[in-house]
């Protein structure tokens, strides 16, 4: 402290002090290259005579003084360029390294809410993330950037969850936490980023609403041919316990009730057996023509019974893929059946199976091609808005009309599961007013089947089911 109470500074040299001597010598060392410039320049001019030694003195004393002096401001230069780096400070290299390592979208933002560095996933997700725009330019969740607020402020981190809306609905949950920097200029703890990682809840949270409404609509399934059930067995307990008329009527009504319950329990069962063997390819191999001919000679009752005539357009040769038998005849018949049913007002349904490229990257090894089947039918169509659920369980474009039908709503549910253990695909299109068609993609077999092989044909063949 100084006499008159004020705190001395730590820049200026007190007497008697020897480590301020020390400085003092340090600064003239630092400074020795201009002081002898300044004693040559005096030197020089006592000699011209253009000064007198008073004046070149001075001079020589000004310039020591100016050098000496203008040395004390350096540290204090030092020390607003060291608080202007903390205050915009730039992440590490490992840092950066670290936040590329996430799968999920990940922004690194400083106390001020500026962004400083988003890895790859990020910017996919969000676009083009510029380092030094607020953060608040991609993420705009009044959500998020209050929770952002809170861990800036020093409160712990925290997790939130909002949904977006869009042409999809998107669910989102973000992970806001302080990171610690083991560089130099760290403040309040060391605390200098937030990082920031949001992932994508979407698909979770729509097998989450799929799964209660599959339990929903199994309970209310079965629950309804239960309760005719057994409403009609306490009529024919009661009431009717004498009327033969009444008792066969209502014995045929529980007969079909009870065939309902049979259909969709064994069509829960065939799901659940499907989705147990997903992950398993089928080993063995079958001969897509043939089966498809055996589901249309099975079918033909079916076929007569509504009035349609079956168009098949078959290559010549054989058409071997991996399969499981059983599985891909369930797959031919939902299909075909279907388009028997809610298309016979075109009175034609055309299938067809042809070899093509392949349009997609397949898994090692890579099979040579693959086999399209088409299931079209010229009914009434399918409106667009329906098309991307029609797989899901339980769904229904029409409900009335499927009840007619016998179906239970399952059907493309498991021709699904079945194509995906396959490693085929389905595709659906539609106009209303022109009929549907329904488009099955399955490689071909990779051990040597090729397109030679195959000797597919242009040749077509017709099988006319004529009305009875």
């Amino acid at each position: 402290m100084s006499d008159d109470g004020a705190p001395n500074d730590p820049q200026k040299p007190v007497p008697g002090d020897r480590g301020a001597r020390w400085t003092l010598r340090e600064r003239v060392i630092a400074q020795r290259w201009v002081l002898a410039v300044a004693v040559a320049i005096a030197a020089l001019a006592l000699q011209a005579g253009v000064a007198s030694p008073a004046q070149a003195v001075a001079a020589l004393a000004a310039i020591a003084v100016a050098a000496l002096v203008g040395l004390r401001r350096r540290p204090l230069i030092a020390r607003r360029l060291k608080r202007r780096s903390a205050v915009t400070p730039w992440p590490e290299t490992g840092m950066k390294h670290l936040a590329d390592a996430f799968p999920d979208a990940c922004f690194l933002v400083d106390r001020r809410g500026v962004t400083r560095y988003a890895n790859a996933a990020a910017r996919a997700r969000f676009g083009q993330v510029h380092p030094g725009d607020p953060i608040s330019f991609r993420l705009r969740s009044p959500a998020l950037l209050e929770a952002l607020e809170r861990v800036i402020a020093g409160e712990a981190a925290r997790r939130i969850e909002w949904s977006e809306k869009g042409q999809t609905e998107q669910w989102l949950e973000a992970h806001i936490a302080p990171v610690a920097s083991v560089g130099d200029g760290a403040t309040d703890g060391g605390v200098r980023f937030i990082l920031v990682t949001v992932q994508d809840q979407t698909d979770q949270r729509r097998l989450e609403r799929m799964r209660a409404d599959f339990v929903a609509n199994a309970s209310h399934e079965l629950r309804t041919p239960l309760a005719s059930l057994t409403g009609f067995v306490e009529t024919l307990m009661g009431p009717a316990r004498e009327d033969p008329v009444a008792r066969d009527r209502f014995l045929a009504i529980m007969m079909q009730q009870g065939e309902r319950m049979r259909r969709l329990i064994d069509d829960l069962l065939s799901l659940s057996r499907v989705e147990l063997k997903a992950h398993v390819q089928p080993e063995s191999v079958v001969d897509l023509k043939d089966l498809v001919r055996h589901t249309c000679d099975a079918l033909k009752p079916v076929a007569d019974e509504v009035g349609v005539a079956i168009a098949l357009d078959l290559p010549e040769g054989a058409c071997p893929v991996r399969g499981d038998r059983d599985e891909m005849i369930e797959v031919l018949e939902n299909l075909i059946e279907n388009s028997l049913k809610y298309g016979a007002s075109g009175k034609r349904v055309e299938i067809g199976l042809r070899f093509a490229d392949l349009d997609r990257p397949q898994a090692e090894p890579c099979p040579p091609g693959q086999w399209v089947l088409s299931v079209r039918d010229h009914g009434p169509g399918i409106a667009p808005e329906h098309l991307p659920r029609l797989t899901e369980r339980f769904y229904r474009v029409d409900v009335v009309a499927s009840r007619e039908m016998k179906g239970t709503g399952l059907g493309l549910a498991i021709v699904k599961h079945i194509l995906t253990r396959h490693r085929a695909r389905l595709e659906i299109e539609s106009t209303p007013g022109e009929g549907a068609t329904f488009t099955v993609k399955i490689p071909a077999l990779a051990d040597g089947a090729t397109p030679l092989q195959a000797d597919i044909g242009d040749k077509k063949q017709e099988l006319e089911v004529s009305h009875n």
